[in-house]
């Protein structure tokens, strides 16, 4: 069975930007233009490819990381049953993994939307 991956992909990025728009205040992310419809590819140590992943798939996912990191935040910040101290320890993880993830920067087309670590607020 032969899946049509740029078919796939339309339909997954469709279907995934029409649940954002639904996201009350929600505002949309957008791939650099040069990356459209590149591809991510992950060799192995020989040079031969092992993964290739459509740029558009894999910039949803890191843009996924970063909402469940927003989320992971807030919980943190609303917590009743953690200390002032403790938030802050668990904050500085979630700054440290926001700078750990600069590093895909590239992918997006507005300043705005990159990543930020602890120099970057």
């Amino acid at each position: 069975m032969s899946i049509d991956t740029e078919l796939l992909y339309e339909i997954v990025s469709q279907a995934l930007d029409a649940t954002l728009d639904k996201r009350e205040g929600s505002a949309r992310i957008s791939l650099a233009r040069r990356m459209s419809g590149g591809m991510v590819v992950f060799e192995d140590g020989q040079k031969r490819t092992a993964k290739e992943i459509p740029v558009g798939v894999f910039f949803k996912k890191v843009t996924s990381v970063r909402e469940k990191l927003r989320v992971l935040e807030q919980k943190i910040n609303s917590s009743a049953s953690l200390d002032e101290t403790d938030k802050a320890e668990l904050q500085g993880y979630i700054t440290r993994c926001y700078g750990s993830l600069t590093t895909f920067n590239f992918l997006f087309q507005d300043e705005d939307d990159k990543f930020k670590g602890v120099g970057g607020e």
